[in-house]
């Protein structure tokens, strides 16, 4: 019960693709040639260090977020059996894990190197601190939220190579643009459920045309940006034709949310984009060890 009310604390799914984004970014800029890797090597030891720090340093935030949020969680069907509205960990038991998931974390994400760990704690703070408040007063609160959500491949980026370059600012543009469209299709398909903390989520507060149009704008904006791979030539035209196809694919369901406004196309969104971002990631690593 102790450790499925910790998995419930961190979020573990949400964690674990967290970390996967992080570690496909990591090997990425490990075949980037620096002063301190000039044959382009991967370090596991480091790779380890990242997925263990990643982990903690989600782990923690979420927390935070589950404490700010309890009052509201109870209220949520979707939340309300989570240990913290449902009465089986205090505030405090969860403050002092999140706290030490947290400064565990920094460590070892700042032992890597200290954009690392800068980058860390600025993805805590934005994600707990501010959009996490925002939630319940403006629609504003996804494009804050967006910022510490399209971290994590920045940061296992420089955790390898400590620049950020135009691949790291690459790998960050994908993820950040990619979170709109999968943000507003959960959003749209959790909406009742959401009402009832207050939360306003979708572009425009309800499930209505002009909240479906801008989700369809942003899953369009992703088309050119999934390509800057290949137009930088950081990859070739293997990632660029895949990262095509899924992107007009993912663009066509963004579509049918447009046209037809109902939960069944917002559900199909929704899962296009758990599938989208790790494929998009996974073709530009393999194009790129390939080179």
């Amino acid at each position: 019960m102790i450790w499925r009310d910790l998995i419930k604390l961190v979020k573990l799914r949400l964690t674990f693709l967290v970390v996967f984004s992080a570690s496909i970014s990591f090997l990425i800029g490990s075949q980037v040639p620096s002063e301190h890797n000039p044959l382009g090597v991967i370090n596991w030891l480091n790779w380890a260090k990242l997925i263990i720090g990643g982990f903690l340093i989600t782990g923690a935030a979420n927390g935070f977020n589950e404490i700010i949020e309890k009052d509201l969680d109870r209220l949520m069907t979707r939340t309300a059996d989570r240990p913290l509205p449902a009465g089986r960990m205090t505030n405090g038991q969860a403050l002092v894990l999140s706290l030490l998931m947290g400064i565990f974390g920094t460590y070892l994400l700042g032992s890597l190197n200290l954009l690392t760990g800068f980058l860390s704690v600025f993805a805590i703070i934005l994600y707990a601190f501010a959009y996490t408040p925002l939630k319940q007063k403006s629609p504003i609160s996804v494009f804050v939220g967006a910022i510490p959500g399209a971290l994590p491949p920045l940061i296992g980026y420089v955790a390898a190579y400590p620049k950020i370059d135009d691949i790291a600012l690459i790998l960050f543009g994908i993820q950040f643009i990619w979170q709109f469209p999968h943000f507003w299709a959960i959003a749209w398909v959790l909406d009742d459920d959401y009402k009832l903390a207050g939360f306003r989520l979708l572009p425009t507060g309800r499930r209505d045309r002009m909240s479906a149009v801008v989700a369809f704008i942003f899953t369009l904006v992703l088309v050119p940006v999934s390509l800057l791979p290949t137009f930088y030539h950081h990859g070739g035209y293997f990632v660029g034709g895949v990262s095509l196809v899924f992107s007009l694919v993912f663009l066509y369901q963004a579509f049918m949310l447009m046209r037809n406004l109902d939960i069944k196309s917002a559900k199909t969104l929704m899962f296009g984009s758990f599938l989208y971002l790790p494929v998009v990631q996974l073709m530009f690593l393999f194009d790129f060890i390939g080179k």
